[in-house]
């Protein structure tokens, strides 16, 4: 479920307690040197706030914000360059002859994922057998949580990984050059698509083109 806020009545009172419109004083949790961040410049402007309420049933606001202000300061330059060469036997190799390995977190939680998804479907299977409605049923709800749970696991794993391995590759190099890929013609590829999506690829790129413009660098693909 998503919801988009357009207000300009929200605000920070403190770093851990939002004032929503209609929700009104809500806490939260959220990255400690960002907030400490933003209570220490001017002003901040909030415009639209998205809720969204993923499939554990926990809720994350992310906000649209406006400021004079830079939030983060543009790193040093270092005059060096660098091209990356992504690729399905690791995670990339770069120019330098340096190589990123792939931790291929969905491989690594498959036959446990599977395992759970078959329990879930004989659950609900037998759930409808009996005419009970699958919100009431326990035990599918039960399964159902874990399916999520290590869905949520794989991805927000990969997500860390893809997070630091591009902060790095921006920090340290003025210039980045990767292939552009197109997805979505080598996913047709059935024998490769599973290392493609465990791979990431996609999310990677565009966290090496924000970063690159939120830190003053420059990222190209060719």
């Amino acid at each position: 479920a998503e919801i988009s806020l357009f207000t300009s009545n929200a605000r920070f009172l403190d770093k851990h307690h939002l004032m929503l419109p209609k929700l009104k004083r809500i806490r939260f949790q959220g990255s400690r040197k960002m907030l400490d961040r933003l209570f220490a410049m001017k002003e901040v402007r909030i415009g639209t706030i998205t809720i969204t309420k993923d499939s554990l049933h926990r809720y994350f606001a992310s906000f649209q914000l406006g400021s004079d202000e830079p939030f983060v300061k543009a790193s040093p330059k270092t005059k060096a360059e660098i091209g990356i060469d992504l690729n399905i036997e690791n995670f990339y190799a770069d120019s330098n002859g340096e190589i990123v390995a792939n931790p291929r977190y969905y491989r690594r939680q498959k036959r446990r994922l599977a395992n759970a998804q078959r329990k879930l479907s004989r659950r609900i299977v037998r759930a409808k057998k009996e005419h009970r409605p699958l919100r009431e049923a326990k035990n599918v709800e039960k399964k159902r949580l874990l399916v999520a749970r290590l869905t949520a696991q794989v991805m927000q794993r990969r997500k860390d990984f893809l997070h630091r391995t591009s902060a790095t590759l921006i920090k340290n190099h003025d210039l980045v050059a990767a292939e552009e890929l197109r997805s979505k013609n080598l996913l047709k590829n059935h024998a490769l698509a599973m290392s493609i999506q465990d791979n990431g690829w996609r999310m990677f790129l565009s966290m090496l083109t924000y970063k690159a413009a939120l830190y003053g660098k420059n990222f190209v693909t060719v």
